[in-house]
């Protein structure tokens, strides 16, 4: 169902209540004054007021639906809780003046009621009208969550029981005139204080729950559902935070989570949208996620130095680790930007060294390459010559080296006054990256001690067949 259709079944509903609350304050009222009785007179309070929680109603219903907009950013849907809240003051002060009419009638002053059976019959009806109302009003407040139509659902159903309370208390009346037994007048202000309590108790209950909605109380459990589903989620360390309000049928969501330090902005990003399906599984809501960096419980040595390095904002590779007379010795491969000068190259390194000492304990020296990060597009020249023959050399290195299967694709380039080189290796795809690793290096030094012009060698591992 869309909005639209949703806002116009809302609205539908909410007519036909004011519709119905008039057609029950009309007949109450005729009863009334063709019966003195307080409980009927008390239902014909209680049925004005419910024509002006209808009204009120119908009013809420068609605001909360407008969009949000500059001043109302969350949207309108509050006004459905101020609404029912409003509903609850209306019940409130009906029971207290019922209270008082049936204390004074019983304490002070003698009752004359003229009950018929044609006022029990019309109150029928009206319990008749009121099963159906509130009915309706509770499939559609349900189905939309509308706080609004449930009080006013609420109010039908209170009046379905009340009502029925001042019918019981005409037929005692009714029974007394036929049996002498005088006392039985006293049954319609009883029945009146009856329909009283009834009220008071369902604004007591109506009333909390307005009110929690008015200070955006959480529904229960649903806090714990939210932090549990997401805590689940791959690269979720913890939810820290969850907080939840509802606006009418709408529920908004602001989750705080803890992602590892070292993850990218892609992969955050992807978390955060994996947040957010997970909380719409769970509650449809607006939501927002907040993240925090955090240092996993077991984060190794190598990302706790890549992470320090992140929160700098600078570009490291080749990093490895050596234990040494029970000492551990780092380095790495600092990337600058080229246009820095030396000191001011060699400033970054010092300052990041520092802190890898500082945070990583068990480090004890830390040794850093400076070189410069590519920032543009060198133009180069092929040499295919020297590639044939580079290629040719590596093929013939296989006796030397199990692993390689065969070179190819390789290219030669002139840049800026160097020859780079470029290529294709197949190896045996089950052997491990580290010994892989360590034959593509061993590889690319025999190429520069055969061919020294060259000044850098860039070789490509792959399985056979996977080119």
């Amino acid at each position: 169902m869309s909005i639209e259709e949703a806002a116009r079944e809302k609205r539908l509903a909410a007519a036909a209540s004011v519709f119905s609350a008039l057609l029950l304050v009309g007949l109450k009222v005729f009863l009334t004054v063709a019966t003195g009785s307080l409980g009927v007179l008390s239902e014909a309070l209680h049925s004005t007021l419910d024509l002006v929680a209808a009204v009120v109603t119908l009013l809420s219903v068609r605001v909360s639906d407008l969009p949000p907009d500059a001043s109302h950013t969350y949207g309108h849907a509050k006004i459905e809780s101020f609404s029912a809240f409003f509903e609850v003051l209306l019940l409130l002060l009906t029971a207290l003046y019922i209270i008082y009419e049936a204390a004074r009638r019983l304490l002070f002053h003698e009752i004359h009621i003229r009950p018929s059976l044609l006022a029990v019959l019309v109150l029928l009806v009206c319990v008749a009208v009121d099963v159906v109302r509130s009915r309706a009003l509770y499939r559609v407040a349900r189905r939309h969550q509308s706080e609004a139509l449930e009080a006013d659902a609420l109010h039908f159903s209170t009046d379905v029981w009340s009502t029925t309370v001042v019918v019981l208390g005409l037929l005692a009346v009714m029974a007394g005139e036929r049996l002498d037994a005088p006392w039985l007048a006293y049954a319609d202000p009883i029945a009146a204080l009856v329909v009283a309590a009834v009220v008071i108790w369902v604004a007591a209950q109506l009333g909390r729950r307005t009110l929690d909605a008015l200070l955006d109380a959480a529904p229960t459990g649903l806090q714990q559902r939210i932090a549990s589903g997401v805590n689940d989620l791959k690269g979720v360390l913890a939810a820290e935070r969850v907080r939840v309000r509802r606006a009418g049928g709408r529920h908004f969501v602001d989750v705080t989570i803890s992602v590892p330090r070292t993850a990218t902005f892609e992969q955050v990003h992807a978390i955060s949208d994996a947040v957010e399906k997970r909380v719409a599984e769970i509650v449809p809501a607006d939501v927002m996620v907040h993240m925090e960096p955090r240092a996993p419980a077991n984060e190794g040595l190598f990302d706790r130095i890549r992470a320090i390095a992140q929160r700098r904002g600078l570009a490291i590779h080749e990093l490895s680790a050596n234990q040494v007379d029970g000492r551990l010795f780092v380095e790495l491969h600092l990337e600058v930007d080229e246009g820095l000068t030396l000191s001011q190259a060699h400033r970054n390194a010092t300052d990041l060294e520092r802190e890898i000492l500082a945070e990583v304990t068990e480090v004890a020296d830390v040794n850093i390459h400076i070189e410069p990060l590519g920032a543009h597009i060198a133009a180069a020249d092929t040499m295919k010559e020297l590639g044939n023959a580079v290629q040719e050399h590596i093929n013939n290195l296989r006796s030397e080296y199990h692993e390689l299967v065969d070179c190819h694709q390789v290219q030669v380039r002139r840049a800026e006054h160097k020859i780079l080189v470029s290529c294709h290796c197949a190896m045996e795809g089950g052997l491990p990256i580290t010994e892989i690793h360590d034959v593509t290096a061993a590889l690319e030094d025999r190429v520069r001690e055969r061919f020294p012009q060259i000044s850098r060698v860039t070789i490509h591992p792959e399985p056979p067949g996977e080119n």
